[in-house]
């Protein structure tokens, strides 16, 4: 990639995914796959009400990018909340809980999408500090982490 040609600018990206996705589908692959694109048909809408864009969703993750850190964190807690309403009535072994995890930092766009090795340090750490659901917000640039339920 031609570092003359791509634009840098700050972004808040968020990196969600399932918390125990793997072994939902181990168990019930169809009722799992159908679960989620229902949950994926609320959530995903979200973003863009909150003023974000999806820059890619793969399996059970989603990558998204805010204009300011306030964006991405109310509609983090608009996902919990709403997941948590829509759990209410599901049995806890087949519940769906997003780890949420916002970063606020430099990131380039080649014009496809933001690219940052922050985002995969991200989605790593969420694995660690989250091991069940969560919602973690970094700022690399004043060099502040804090953490949330």
């Amino acid at each position: 990639m031609d570092e003359t040609h791509v634009e840098r600018r700050l972004a808040a990206i968020l990196v969600a995914d399932i918390v125990g996705y793997s072994r939902l589908m181990a168990e019930d692959e169809a009722a799992t796959v159908a679960a989620l694109k229902g949950h994926q048909a609320v959530v995903l809408p979200m973003v863009a009400a909150h003023g974000g864009r999806i820059q890619d969703t793969a399996g059970d993750g989603i990558l998204a990018e805010f204009r300011s850190v306030l964006q991405a964190v109310e509609c983090a807690l608009a996902i919990q909340r709403t997941m948590a309403e829509r759990n209410a009535e599901v049995p806890p072994s087949r519940q769906m809980r997003f780890r949420i995890g916002i970063n606020f930092g430099d990131v380039m766009h080649d014009g496809a999408r933001p690219r940052s090795h922050r985002a995969g340090d991200l989605d790593q750490s969420l694995l660690r500090v989250f091991p069940r659901s969560g919602l973690r917000v970094e700022s690399i640039a004043a060099g502040i982490t804090a953490t949330g339920p």
